[in-house]
């Protein structure tokens, strides 16, 4: 190889290793880290979820498939092909898979071995529009997103089934959903603080991210404006930063500073979550492909 040719190769990756590169990480990536894809033969990857070992779940939507990234091998292999087109999911605290299922509105539990139960189908006897996402606190209530965003593998009628876009409680033990907000536009992404005293939403539509206090019975109060821009899915550290997704993944503290930015070489980033043993690896899907990158910080259990 010519020295011509080694100079050119060399500065194509050192403009690859840029264009990838976090700014502003202000000390939550890990020393000399970029975002590393590990797997793009999916269709649209979503819903990233971390079980108690620091495996992460997540969606193949348009393939009705969620498969689990082993922290210890990286090896991803199928979980269920019936997913019933789950987007967000989340794990309760007896080690089951929460699925937002919007193949037919519903809210599905999926045990260790993949067998799926139906635990909602509707609000006050019409089905939801969508279920998007769904966050659990710790004293096990469900926080639910259900926008409406027309699909075309929908064999219902496709006409928006609840007058509103909704943001929706369901009780600890409970079996029917309580509103929590109706007056949302196309609500996405959200998650709460470990502490259980904060619940941020993301408002697609409006570009913006809510922040609600959360009170003892579980409904919210305090509605505010945490940042002026959108997000889909988003995850939390140990030090209360938020990570938003779209273009790229996107880092505020909790005082409401952009801190960091993610650039991932894909048309847009979907969801986030923190995998691995020690909750240190940054799980991102995004379109036909997933990534993992090392922090600093840690998600929160």
């Amino acid at each position: 190889m010519d020295r011509l040719s080694n100079s050119i190769i060399v500065g194509a990756c050192s403009i690859l290793m840029a264009a990838c590169a976090p700014t502003r990480s202000n000390d939550i990536v890990a020393e000399g880290e970029i975002p590393v894809r590990v797997a793009d033969s999916f269709s649209f990857t979503e819903g990233p979820a971390v079980d108690a070992k620091g495996d992460v779940y997540f969606t193949d939507q348009p393939n009705n498939k969620i498969y689990r990234w082993d922290c210890e091998s990286g090896e991803i292999t199928l979980f269920t092909d019936q997913s019933g087109r789950s987007n967000g999911m989340y794990f309760d605290a007896q080690g089951n898979l929460i699925a937002c299922a919007d193949m037919d509105n519903q809210l599905w539990r999926f045990n260790i071995d993949g067998q799926a139960e139906i635990l909602i189908t509707n609000y006050r006897e019409q089905l939801l529009n969508g279920p998007n996402d769904v966050w659990i606190s710790k004293d096990g209530g469900y926080y639910l997103t259900d926008p409406y965003f027309q699909r075309d593998y929908w064999t219902r009628n496709p006409e928006r089934q609840q007058p509103v876009e909704g943001l929706y409680y369901l009780a600890p033990g409970g079996k029917q959903l309580q509103m929590l907000d109706s007056t949302l536009n196309q609500p996405n992404g959200l998650v709460g603080t470990p502490d259980g005293k904060y619940l941020y939403v993301a408002e697609a539509k409006a570009n913006r991210i809510l922040k609600y206090d959360i009170q003892p019975d579980g409904s919210l109060s305090n509605r505010q404006v945490f940042a002026d821009m959108g997000s889909d899915g988003m995850t939390i550290d140990d030090r209360g930063n938020i990570y938003l997704t779209g273009d790229g993944v996107t880092v505020f503290n909790k005082d409401g500073q952009q801190i960091a930015h993610f650039p991932i070489p894909e048309d847009w980033t979907a969801n986030v979550c923190f995998g691995g043993k020690e909750r240190n690896i940054l799980f991102i899907t995004a379109s036909k492909s997933v990534y993992t990158l090392k922090m600093l910080v840690h998600g929160v259990k």
